[in-house]
């Protein structure tokens, strides 16, 4: 089957005041469909930097990058962005969510971008916040709601796009133990309902402990990696 995400030899060079600084310095993984893995890593050890270039948001250097098959270095950054739409769905530490819009309207944008017509968008920003328990407060702006419906908001919106993997970085980060601990449940179920690889960035021991795959990183390399995609 083919890999959901795969790295060979991805090196990540930056100038920095005119420094060449190696972010990331030959690194090769296989992430598997459906899989559940945490990157953990300290700060400064290039997970971050791993995440952006999984989620295409950034290229690599050098090296080769493939997203479900297709190898990121041949497209343009329309077709870049394309393929991150249709195929990835973020989920991130300070939500990013839209102040002055309504939840139901800021899980639907990204579906314009497909071209998907109004009310098919809203149709299935509904269903995407049924699913995370807010069908109750699609009406309501990001500052109506707690942290944790933020978070679970957030969730819905890469969710509604059916993506192959959700990139999480930090979920949990800014939330309490137990809304904490709910979108983790959530994460847990979409994996194992719907079969999404979740790909989660994080340095709590106990939010990495939902993945079935723990992949550390230190000094631009994997240092561990506990199992070998599926």
């Amino acid at each position: 089957m083919t890999p959901a995400l795969e790295c060979v030899d991805v090196i990540r060079r930056y100038q920095l005041e005119g420094v060449a600084v190696e972010a990331l310095r030959g690194v090769s993984l296989s992430i598997g469909q459906g899989e559940f893995v945490a990157i953990l890593g300290p700060s400064g050890s290039g997970k971050s930097t791993l995440m952006h270039l999984l989620g295409c948001l950034d290229r690599p250097t050098s090296g080769h990058l493939r997203v479900n098959g297709v190898e990121m270095s041949g497209l343009t950054d329309t077709q870049l962005a394309e393929l991150r739409n249709r195929t990835i769905g973020f989920v991130f530490q300070s939500f990013h969510l839209l102040a002055r819009t309504s939840a139901l309207e800021n899980v639907a944008l990204p579906l314009v971008y497909r071209g998907i017509s109004r009310n098919e968008r809203i149709s299935r920003a509904k269903a995407a916040l049924e699913s995370v328990g807010l069908g109750h407060r699609m009406e309501h702006r990001p500052s109506q709601m707690s942290g944790g419906e933020q978070q679970r908001v957030a969730i819905a919106r890469a969710l509604v796009g059916e993506p192959k993997v959700l990139l999480a970085d930090e979920p949990t980060g800014n939330l309490d133990t137990a809304n904490g601990t709910e979108v983790m449940a959530i994460l847990d179920r979409l994996n194992s309902e719907r079969g999404v690889a979740v790909v989660l960035v994080t340095h709590e021991p106990d939010v990495a402990a939902h993945a079935r795959r723990q992949i550390h990183v230190r000094d631009g390399l994997v240092e561990l990696d506990t199992g070998a995609a599926a």
